[in-house]
C-alpha cells in the first residue's frame, strides 16, 4: 500500500537532509587527522637527527632503542602522544561545521540587508500593499523570505475568502506561518549540537591526555632507582600540557562559535517572528 507524502512532509525531509552528513563527513575528517599526525607532524624533519630516521614519517622509523627529540614545534606537538590526532580531528570537525553553518545562515539570511527587507515589508504591509511584499520577498530569498512569503500568500487567499469568518482566518493565517518556520529552523539548527558536544568532550578528552602524561611523568620519577630520568620527565609533562593546551583551544572555539551561531539563529526567527506579528496586524485591520 502507497503512502501519501504532504508536501510539507517532503520540505521537513529535504531540509534535514541538507547541509553536511555528519556520519560521512567526521570518518573523513577523521583519517586527514591522522594523516596531519602521522607524516606532517611526525615528519623526520621536525626531529634531530633527522637523516638517521629515514623518508616518511617518526612513526614508521627504525629507531633503534633511541629516543627521538623535537626540533621544530610540530615536533613537540608529535610528542604529545596518541590523543593528539583525536584532538585534530576535533579542530577539523569544529573548522568544517562551522564553515558550513556560516553559509547555510548567509543563505538563510537571504541576499539583500535583513534590516532594510524587514523594513520595506513591514512598510508595505501598512498600506496593504501585499502584492509589492510578494515581490520583496521574491528577491530577499533565504529562510526568513520563506518563511514572509508563505504568510502573505495564506493573507491574499484568506483575504479572497468568503466561507470562513475573521476569527478562522486568523487561526488559518497562524497555522501557516508557524508551519512554514518549522519548517525552515531544521536547516538552521542542524549540525548545532556537534559543536556545542566537542566544547565539552574536546576538554575531557584532554584532560585524559594530560592524565596519561602525568602518569609517564610520575613513572618516571619513581624508577629512577634514586636518580629520576629527567628525559622521560620531561617527555611526560610535555605530553601533559600539549593535549592540555589542544584541548582547551579546540573547546573555546568550538563554544564561542557554537554562541555565535546561536545567536545568528535567534536573530533570524526574531526577524520571523516581527514580520509574523506585522503580517496578522494588517490582516486583522484590512480584512
Amino acid at each position: 500500500m502507497e503512502m501519501n507524502v504532504s508536501k510539507n512532509d517532503e520540505q521537513v525531509v529535504a531540509r534535514k537532509a541538507g547541509g553536511l552528513n555528519p556520519a560521512v563527513i567526521i570518518p573523513i575528517i577523521l583519517a586527514i587527522g591522522v594523516c596531519i599526525y602521522l607524516f606532517v607532524l611526525g615528519s623526520p624533519g621536525n626531529f634531530k637527527d633527522a637523516d638517521k630516521l629515514g623518508a616518511g614519517s617518526v612513526a614508521f622509523s627504525d629507531v633503534e632503542g633511541k629516543d627521538i627529540h623535537p626540533d621544530s614545534f610540530l615536533g613537540i606537538i608529535y610528542k604529545g602522544g596518541v590523543i593528539v590526532p583525536i584532538l585534530i580531528t576535533f579542530m577539523l570537525t569544529v573548522i568544517v561545521f562551522s564553515i558550513e553553518r556560516a553559509l547555510v545562515l548567509g543563505r538563510a539570511a537571504g541576499k539583500g540587508n535583513l534590516d532594510n527587507f524587514v523594513i520595506q515589508v513591514r512598510s508595505l504591509l501598512n498600506q496593504n500593499k501585499i502584492d509589492e511584499a510578494l515581490e520583496e520577498c521574491d528577491r530577499q530569498q533565504g529562510s526568513v523570505g520563506n518563511v514572509v512569503k508563505e504568510g502573505l500568500t495564506t493573507y491574499k487567499a484568506l483575504s479572497h475568502d468568503t466561507t470562513l469568518n475573521k476569527e478562522q482566518k486568523m487561526v488559518a493565517l497562524n497555522k501557516a506561518i508557524e508551519e512554514a518556520t518549522t519548517l525552515e529552523m531544521p536547516m538552521l539548527e542542524k549540525n548545532m549540537m556537534i559543536l556545542s558536544t566537542l566544547g565539552t568532550v574536546a576538554t575531557l578528552v584532554a584532560l585524559l591526555g594530560t592524565v596519561i602524561g602525568m602518569i609517564k611523568a610520575f613513572f618516571a620519577l619513581g624508577s629512577g632507582g634514586g636518580t629520576p630520568d629527567a628525559a622521560a620527565l620531561s617527555t611526560g609533562i610535555s605530553e601533559a600540557l600539549i593535549n592540555t593546551a589542544l584541548g582547551i583551544g579546540t573547546s573555546a572555539i568550538a563554544i564561542i562559535l557554537y554562541n555565535y551561531f546561536t545567536s545568528k539563529i535567534d536573530g533570524l526567527t526574531y526577524k520571523i517572528d516581527e514580520i509574523a506579528m506585522s503580517i496578522q496586524q494588517s490582516f486583522a485591520e484590512f480584512n
